[in-house]
């Protein structure tokens, strides 16, 4: 099932920048999901399965190295195409 994403990260630091970069570049490294970025959010597209592995990794990524971050996610199945 195909799924559409949008996703935002609110890191609680001053120097909110580079780990809002960060996940972004991690997540257009995965051929199989359509990545595209606003000022606002991120919006990923692709198998609902494989979108999910990524967010995993990635979330957990993020955790892992950013103190106090909050992501923000709405998740739709079968997006209209586009």
């Amino acid at each position: 099932m195909q799924v559409a994403v949008d996703i935002s990260l609110y890191p609680l630091s001053s120097d909110f920048i580079p780990p809002i970069a960060d996940v972004i570049e991690r997540l257009n490294g995965y051929p199989d999901i359509a990545v595209v970025t606003n000022p606002m959010s991120t919006q990923l597209r692709g198998e609902f399965g494989v979108v999910m592995d990524a967010l995993k990794a990635e979330i957990g990524t993020t955790f892992d190295n950013v103190p106090k971050a909050v992501f923000a996610i709405r998740i739709l199945n079968n997006p209209i195409a586009g």
